[in-house]
């Protein structure tokens, strides 16, 4: 044989070196069934999840509070927009509505550690209102807390709590604890049971805290937005308006110390002054009785007048001096032992009762911000300062009033001495009287000041408000928010593709068969003569006259190159077909090669040289009464064994013949060269079947003979290690122009097919339904 004259560059360097996005498309979307069952069954999965999970929905409400420090004014439009500033009100009040304190009084007053279920075929469903009894614990022990309750009915007068019988509206002892069950309306039997759920309060209370958010709606706004998670609306409904009405309370009382204290203070003295009214009035009239007083004249009235006026002078400045000393027991008093402010109701300077007021509203305010947060908070210690500033305000004015009123004193001292020296020359009984009928009056009319101090602080306490109003009540909307349908369906849908995606590449992790055309590059360096993709056809021969197939298309490229694997341009050319194991589709590509080099006029013969399991006659229903093994016998001439194969005139076949026993020993005989030197005289392509090369020898016996071999690795078929073999024997020349063909490629798995043939036949379809048209 002559050198190679051709020169064939290996087909595998036009190929992609890596899978592209399509291609891997491609790969998956051929199990399109197994995707959209996963994704059946992943819908199915998320319907039935979704039906045993409690939906949740949000309540929310709207509170104004009603602070002046908020606001865009024109002073305070750069501060809002420095975040280093200290925080304001608003901020405070959002961490008294979260308190525990709060929360607590709410779950007390409502009943939260109590929860009430009614069984349904998925769930247990919560009902708030809708149940016919409320459970009251009284005593609980720690059963009572591990879990539910099943309360079913008896009658009107009976229930059962886990099949034991107690009376209803009664304080009764059971093994939970000493509990007392109220109906809402009448029970009968016929109520359906009901499953109770108690939960410590402190941790519900805990529980609720953290479903709980009050934030404002901006950053200039005083307007707070409270939201609840919570699976019964009307629940959290309630639940928010009593904590709106909580803090309202604990506003007002807040407010009201003060307007307390006062109230408290001036009823202790009225009580002291009535007694003191009482016995006085009683002296006037046992000394007017003894006396026989009945009036002292004109004169002795003028002279009481003086007098009285003089001692209303005298006991009112006492009582101021006496008002300012616990004005200053109060200024000097510390601020953890401070008692109740002092009255400062006999007091008239406008400048001292201010400050007093000043002074007891900061540290009103100092003790509700010290409830909050801790003691060096720049706004705390900015109360202290300001209360410090105040107080010494406040004892610099007490001295200067205690000296003005220490001299007033002094004067009404030196005239009450005076008018004492007046009375002497009075009568015995007009003194007297005057003594009396004296302290009388002044009694009377401080009683009579201190009840009308008394209804004005009552009304002030009365007309209190909270620094607050709603907004919006609480509402819900009607979609829960958990869980979101629309997210579930496709978190399940995301996972019944993944499922698939997932399997199928575990099964390729795992898969030792040659799946794709790197497997192949990869692992040898024996050129790839092209691509055939699967046939959908039942037929053996796909490669007929005006066939346009893809894989007809395919096996005519293949005939293309085989000009590349030539030695002689002009000679006969034996085509050697073989493979690693059976089932590799040999016998199917050498069929059809051929079938394609006849349909051009070439005159073919294709050898069934497969001598232990032959197919090509059996494919094609021909007769196998002589063949090859009769010709290397010697009992039969060529001309004896060749079969034309119908439809092809310059298509034959020599089938093997009947089996021999000895296939090897057969093929090793004189014979073979001389039936290889006759086909090459009578035909231009000579096409060998042999058998497959990983399992006997006979292709490496026939390989001497061939100018060309063609290695069939079938995809999803060939193990890979396979092809290491095939590099060796590619490497150590044992067979001419070694060559492989990749069959039965997926769709997804050619880059050829799916950039190529399947793109020009897509575009082909409408003009062949026109030609049928």
């Amino acid at each position: 044989m002559s050198e190679n004259i051709y020169s064939y560059t290996p087909y595998q360097q036009y190929g992609v070196e890596q899978p592209t996005i399509r291609v891997i498309l491609f790969r998956y979307l051929k199990h399109w069934k197994w995707f959209a069952l996963s994704l059946v069954l992943a819908g199915a999965a998320a319907y039935v999840f979704l039906i045993y999970q409690t939906p949740i929905y949000k309540i929310q409400a709207s509170l104004l509070i009603k602070d002046e420090k908020k606001g865009l004014d024109g002073e305070n439009i750069l501060k809002e927009m420095d975040i280093l500033m200290p925080k304001k009100t608003v901020e405070n009040e959002i961490e008294i509505i979260r308190s525990y304190t709060l929360m607590d009084k709410v779950v007390k007053h409502l009943g939260l550690d109590v929860q009430y279920f009614r069984a349904t075929p998925t769930i247990d469903e919560e009902i708030y209102n809708e149940s016919p009894v409320r459970l009251v614990v009284e005593r609980p022990t720690s059963a009572l807390y591990e879990g539910k309750l099943t309360i079913s009915f008896v009658d009107k007068n009976h229930v059962k709590i886990n099949d034991q019988t107690y009376l209803v509206n009664q304080s009764v002892a059971t093994p939970y604890g000493r509990l007392r069950i109220f109906a809402r309306r009448p029970l009968n039997d016929t109520l359906e049971s009901i499953s109770v759920l108690v939960t410590p309060q402190s941790q519900i209370v805990n529980d609720y805290l953290k479903r709980l958010t009050v934030e404002p709606t901006s950053k200039a706004s005083t307007v707070l937005e409270m939201a609840l998670e919570e699976a019964v609306p009307a629940k959290g409904e309630a639940m928010l308006s009593q904590l709106i009405d909580e803090y309202n309370r604990a506003a007002v009382v807040d407010k009201n110390l003060v307007a307390a204290s006062t109230l408290d203070f001036i009823e202790e003295r009225l009580r002291l002054i009535s007694g003191e009214l009482t016995s006085v009035e009683k002296d006037v009239e046992q000394f007017k009785t003894s006396q026989g007083i009945t009036d002292l004249g004109l004169q002795a009235q003028t002279f009481l007048q003086t007098v009285q006026d003089n001692d209303a002078k005298l006991n009112q400045v006492t009582i101021q001096l006496s008002s300012l000393n616990d004005i200053e027991n109060y200024i000097n008093s510390k601020s953890g032992s401070r008692g109740v402010t002092p009255a400062t109701l006999s007091l008239s300077d406008p400048i001292l009762l201010g400050l007093v007021t000043k002074v007891s509203e900061l540290e009103l305010q100092r003790d509700v911000l010290a409830r909050t947060t801790s003691d060096r908070n720049p706004l705390l210690q900015s109360l202290d300062s300001q209360i410090k500033a105040t107080k010494e305000s406040i004892t610099e004015n007490v001295q200067t009033i205690k000296a003005q009123l220490t001299g007033t004193r002094a004067q009404l001292a030196i005239t009450n001495q005076r008018l004492e020296g007046m009375v002497r020359t009075v009568p015995h009984k007009e003194r007297a009287l005057l003594n009396i009928t004296r302290q009388q009056a002044i009694k009377n009319n401080l009683y009579t000041y201190l009840l009308q101090k008394r209804e004005e602080t009552a009304l002030s306490y009365a007309s209190t408000l909270p620094d607050s109003r709603v907004v919006d009540m609480p509402r819900h909307e009607m979609d829960p928010i958990k869980p979101v349908r629309k997210v579930i369906f496709g978190l399940f849908g995301f996972l019944g593709l993944l499922v698939p995606v997932g399997l199928i590449a575990a099964r390729d992790a795992l898969n030792n068969r040659v799946r794709r055309r790197s497997d192949v590059e990869e692992a040898s360096q024996v050129p790839i003569l092209g691509e055939v993709v699967e046939s959908d056809s039942s037929k053996a021969l796909v490669v007929v006259s005006r066939s346009r197939s893809v894989i007809a298309e395919q096996i005519r490229a293949l005939r293309t190159n085989l000009q590349f694997l030539r030695s002689n341009p002009s000679g006969s050319q034996v085509i050697l077909f073989t493979s690693s194991i059976s089932g590799e589709g040999k016998s199917f590509m050498s069929l059809n090669l051929g079938a394609s080099l006849a349909l051009v006029d070439r005159p073919t013969v294709i050898l069934e040289m497969d001598l232990r399991k032959p197919k090509l006659h059996v494919s094609l229903g021909m007769r196998n009464p002589v063949g090859i093994s009769n010709y290397l016998i010697g009992e039969a001439t060529l001309d004896d064994v060749l079969q034309p194969i119908e439809g092809f005139p310059n298509y034959f076949l020599i089938s093997s013949g009947p089996l021999p026993p000895n296939p090897s020993e057969l093929l090793n005989g004189p014979n073979l060269s001389r039936l290889f030197d006759e086909l090459r005289q009578r035909f231009e392509y000579v096409i060998v079947d042999s058998p497959p090369i990983g399992l006997v020898t006979d292709a490496q016996v026939i390989a001497p003979f061939a100018d060309a071999t063609l290695y069939m690795v079938r995809h999803d078929i060939t193990p890979k290690t396979y092809l290491k073999m095939v590099d060796t024997l590619y490497r150590e020349h044992r067979f001419q122009n070694l060559n492989v063909i990749l069959n039965a490629v997926d769709d997804g798995e050619s880059y050829y097919y799916s950039y190529s043939y399947g793109g020009y036949y897509e575009e082909d379809k409408p003009k062949r339904a026109l030609q049928k048209n």
